[in-house]
Parts: C-alpha cells; structure tokens; sequence
C-alpha cells in the first residue's frame, strides 16, 4: 500500500514502544511460585542481575534518591604529627530498585530476600576525607524486601584527614569529619538523603563504640553542602563528629610530677640563705626535672606546641632564676662577710624603709640583725673579729705597751666595718626576701593562665 508503512518497520515500531512502556503486565514482578518447596530460583532474579551495570531507575532522566546513615563502633587511633584519624565505621546505604517486586501472597510471606552484591547495582558512595583504599571484605550482600527497597551494609576501617588543634592537650577537643559524596553521579543522576536522625547516629555509636581508650565520642552534628567540580554539581552528606581525649593518663604523669618539683623548689627558698646546701639543693632539682622531661618526651605531641610545653617551659625558666638567685645571695653574702664595700646613702635609706619583718616571706631579718639569730661571725667566709684585726689587747696592756689610741682606733674601726658586714647581710636577706616573693607571684600568675587557657 502506497505511503505504508512496511511490514519490517511495524515489527520495530512494537518491539520499540514495548520496551518503553516496562510497566504492562507486570514486567518487574518476580514469580516466586515454588520458593516455598525448592528455595529461591536464581532465574527469577536474572533480569534484574543483567541491569547491575545501569541505574535502577524507570526513567533515566530522573535521579536515583540513596539514604545513608553510619555507626562508629570504635576511634582506634590519632595522629596528631600526620594529622589522621583512624576509626571504624558500619555503613548503611539504603534505595528503591523498581525492578525488584514480589507478591507476598504468592510468596509464602516472604518479606526479605539477601543476594550477593555483586549481582545487584551499588551506589558508589565514598568518604571524600579517606586517605586509604576501601578495606571492606568480599562477599557482602544486600537486603531487598517485596516493595524493590534495597539495604546495603557494610564494615569499613576510615583513615581520614583531620585537622588537629593540639594547643590545649591534653584538654583538647577534636572535630573530625566524614563527607559521603559520589564519586560519578552528579545531582542531576544521584540524590542523597539520611533515614535515620543524627540524634539517632549518635546514641547508636555511643551505645556501640567497642574502645574505653584515649578518646570519647561527644556529637556528631550533619551538614548538606553541594560540592562544585568545574561545571558539574555533586550531593553530599557532611558529618561533624566531635570528641575528646581523656587527660587522666597525662594529668597522673606529667602534670603532678612536675608540680611537685616545682613545689619543692618554692620550698626550698627557706633553706637559710647563708646555708652552703641550698644552690646543691636546686642544682639537684633542675637536673632532675630536665631528666623528667626525657622520660615523659614520647607522652608529649610529636609536632606543634602544646600549651603543656609552654607551661613546662615556665617551670624550667622559674627553676633556672631560682638557681640564679641562689648564686647572686650566695655572692652577696661572701662580698659582705670578706671586703664589704662602702654603702650609698640611698640604699642605707631603703634599707630603714624594709626594717619591718615581712611575714610573708621566710627569710626576713628582724631589725637589725638580731632577727637573723646569726652572728656574721658565724657566715661562711667570716673569720672571728680577733682574726680579722690580729689580737687586740685588753686596756691594760695598750697603756703598758703604751699605745692606747692606736687600740681605741682599731677597735672603731673594726666596729664600723662590723656594722657595715651587718648592713650588707640585711641588705642580702632583704634581695633574698624580694625575689622569693617576685617567685612566688611569678608561678602563681603562670598557673593561673595556664588553668585558664585550659578551660577555655
């Protein structure tokens, strides 16, 4: 017939408007007649195993929706000097396959089918922070129920960056991240969505989470941003997962040991300053404390500068000009026990002002010199008045040997310069009382910032 169309030509006219309308009579029900006496036939599922290499979708040109949700069950380890996280995660993945269907009448009830996942289509969902290839073991399947929703769970192990603030250790707190993104299907193929709350992530993983180690989960909060590469626009799913290093390890080992030590050095300021023990003493102290530090080195973050390495820093610096003002009262009190050099006026003066004891401090002379209850005779370095002037003798025997003015003038001269060694060792026991204090107010000051800065 003129015009017609030919007979060939209405054969590919049929077979073409038959594929495209996939919904008459129930193309994508599976007959499950005989599941009940033989088990589940693998035929039924071959024309769904033959479209594992295309989406599951009716109309192609629409985007597959993918649900996802996660547990983590454990925070193995972190890297503060490569800046990783180490955990391991379940993986729950969750979306519709149209071309799976059954009617539960025909079928016994049967609900739920597993098949192997490498006979089904999988979203190619990945973590964007991985830093390793997937380990997942082989041989996982897939859950689908009668209605086509597939269900896809499986172990991972997640090396991940992290950016790691380790100022505050080991009070610190870390937010790491996990991005599920796709690696091939834009918005325009792929959709993802979450089926379970994030407040239902989190007490999940904090009823799950197998390690009582050096971390604790706090939160996981979420976040939907669109991720732009050149001109395509990819879904993704941004997990905020919040924790915390418990400190008590470090607190035991590092922080009370070293207060302590510091402790011990405040104390050691009254040893009496004329003692020939106290620089030995906080020699003795100063080495040990930098023996401390190398032990207790492989405790501290291998890179950065934590705020207990500066703390730690103080404590060294406190404890090198406690030693410093050791050696300058040791040296004032040997300048004024062998040659006592003349004293200004103005330090005289300051001298009478800082008269009164201060109870404050430990080693602060009474007026004059008799609260020291030490006679400058008895100071290292100090020889008996008779040895320092030869033997003087008695008034007697100056007017027999016939010279009494010359022993009247030596005896005020040794009387002066006796007043003058008592002037410089009050002066040295007031330097001695200064420092002791400016010590104190220094360290408390450093403690108190640093407990601040920790708090915060």
């Amino acid at each position: 017939m003129k015009g017609g169309w030919p007979v060939g030509g209405r054969v590919l006219l049929c077979l073409t408007v038959s594929l495209l309308l996939p919904g008459r009579g129930d193309t994508f029900t599976i007959n499950c007649s005989g599941f009940d006496q033989y088990g589940v036939d693998p035929a039924a599922f071959q024309a769904v195993f033959d479209r594992k290499a295309f989406r599951p979708v009716l109309n192609y040109s629409n985007p597959i929706h993918v649900n996802i949700s996660f547990t983590l069950s454990a925070i193995l380890e972190v890297n503060a000097q490569l800046q990783l996280l180490t955990s391991f995660l379940w993986m729950n993945v969750m979306w519709d396959n149209p071309f799976i269907s059954w009617n539960l009448e025909e079928c016994v009830s049967l609900k739920n089918l597993t098949v192997s996942a490498e006979n089904v289509w999988l979203p190619d969902i990945f973590i964007v922070e991985s830093m390793d290839v997937d380990r997942a073991p082989p041989g996982l399947t897939a859950f689908v129920n009668s209605e086509g929703r597939m269900k896809y769970d499986r172990p991972v192990r997640v090396t991940s960056i992290c950016n790691l603030d380790i100022f505050y250790f080991p009070f610190d707190q870390q937010n790491c991240t996990f991005t599920f993104s796709s690696f091939l299907y834009t918005v325009d193929s792929m959709l993802l969505g979450m089926d379970k709350e994030v407040w239902e992530i989190t007490d999940t993983s904090h009823n799950l989470i197998q390690t009582q180690g050096e971390w604790e989960l706090l939160g996981i909060t979420k976040a939907t941003p669109k991720m732009l590469v050149g001109s395509n626009v990819y879904d993704q799913i941004m997990f905020y997962v919040a924790i915390r290093r418990r400190p008590s390890l470090y607190v035991i080992n590092l922080l009370v040991p070293s207060g302590f030590l510091i402790a011990i050095d405040a104390l050691s300021f009254y040893l009496p300053a004329e003692s020939e023990n106290r620089a030995p003493f906080k020699i003795t102290l100063l080495l040990g404390y930098n023996v401390f530090l190398l032990m207790m080195n492989d405790l501290l973050p291998a890179s950065g500068t934590p705020l207990i390495s500066v703390y730690f820093a103080l404590c060294l610096s406190l404890m090198v000009v406690s030693l410093l003002e050791t050696i300058f009262i040791t040296y004032l009190l040997h300048l004024a026990t062998t040659q006592p050099p003349p004293m200004p006026r103005w330090l005289h003066s300051l001298l009478l002002y800082w008269a009164n004891p201060r109870t404050c401090c430990p080693t602060a002379p009474q007026k004059g010199n008799k609260g020291l209850n030490l006679h400058p005779a008895h100071l290292p370095g100090v020889k008996e008045p008779m040895e320092l002037v030869g033997k003087v003798s008695g008034p007697r025997e100056a007017e027999l040997n016939g010279c009494p003015e010359s022993t009247r003038a030596k005896q005020e001269d040794e009387a002066q310069r006796q007043h003058l060694v008592d002037l410089w060792v009050q002066f040295s026991h007031m330097m001695d009382t200064l420092f002791f204090c400016l010590y104190l107010f220094f360290m408390a000051t450093s403690v108190v910032t640093v407990i601040i800065l920790w708090n915060t």
